[in-house]
């Protein structure tokens, strides 16, 4: 138990960490179009529309090379950067008070907390256990659908509690809950349609259910407040509304590839089940499953997988 709070505390540093460096990278990297955004809307005062301006006369005087009579600018004092981060914070909570997730938002949410949620379970279990394993949850690319799904709940929650004003306690405890309920019914039907297991709490001291601990619910507390403070305020207001055609062309070719990926998984996994019980392939489409997804791939590709068998209890 002391072991996984330590590693849960590691853990938490480390998405801090990491979260903290790609927020400062990215706003280092958009910085010029933030200030443009709260400049064009009058959030900020004349001295930093002053200095904004010089500095980009001075880019442009580079681009052309005709820098004869301008004077090199001077950067940004500490004081304006802060306000003009409290102005890109003001901007973005305005934003975020009436935002409404659409299909745009919930296919990207979906498809980053996929790879985000796969990247941080592996970390995990490096940290805790020591194993460096594949825990995927579909046949291509690095995508755990457990993970993208829970984002996309808490993304939900978050938005509904935001309009509540809620408290940090509540989230947690809201986090926590939906975390534990789509452990519990993901488990459940995996054991139930495929009598697949990625996962078991049986032998732990904490174990509510098979699939459910109160040490995970604690850790989608965390996730949850990570997300929901820090993470998907900035996620939002970067993602925004789709505008152009390449956004939307975009977003149709990710949801078609998702969902054929998810398809696949279903149909490898149903074969999986069905190969174990001696049912032989009906149609040119099952063969084709059979001949290119087989036992050893599916092995191979989710190490911590049991299809047909119970997982070990833990302990």
């Amino acid at each position: 138990m002391l072991l996984s709070i330590f590693s849960l505390v590691l853990l938490f540093l480390l998405v801090m960490l990491i979260a903290k460096a790609i927020r400062a990278f990215w706003k280092w990297l958009g910085r010029g179009r933030e200030l443009e955004r709260v400049i064009q809307e009058e959030r900020v005062d004349p001295d930093i529309r002053e200095a904004y301006e010089k500095e980009q006369a001075w880019r442009l005087a580079q681009r052309t090379r005709d820098m004869v009579t301008l004077e090199a600018p001077q950067h940004l004092t500490l004081r304006q950067i802060h306000r003009v981060n409290v102005a890109v914070a003001q901007a973005r909570d305005e934003y975020l008070q009436s935002f409404r997730l659409g299909a745009f938002q919930i296919i990207m949410i979906f498809f980053l907390g996929s790879i985000a949620g796969l990247v941080l379970e592996e970390v995990w279990m490096l940290l805790s256990a020591g194993i460096l394993q594949s825990r995927v949850g579909l046949v291509w690319g690095p995508f755990s659908p457990l993970y993208g799904f829970g984002a996309v709940l808490l993304s939900l929650m978050a938005i509904a509690l935001r309009h509540f004003h809620a408290k940090t306690w509540q989230v947690f405890l809201v986090s926590a809950g939906v975390g534990g309920l789509l452990e519990q019914i993901t488990g459940w039907s995996m054991n139930t349609i495929f009598h697949a297991q990625s996962w078991t709490y049986i032998g732990l001291p904490d174990a509510i259910t098979q699939w459910v601990a109160w040490r995970f619910l604690f850790f989608w507390g965390i996730i949850g407040l990570i997300w929901c403070k820090v993470v998907l305020p900035e996620l939002l207001y970067r993602i925004g509304f789709f505008t152009t055609k390449r956004q939307a062309v975009f977003i149709v070719l990710l949801s078609v590839y998702l969902a054929a990926d998810v398809f696949m998984t279903l149909a490898c996994f149903n074969r999986k089940t069905a190969r174990d019980k001696g049912i032989p392939p009906q149609n040119a489409f099952q063969e084709w499953v059979d001949t290119h997804y087989t036992d050893e791939f599916i092995a191979d590709r989710f190490q911590n997988l049991a299809v047909g068998y119970d997982l070990a209890p833990n302990g």
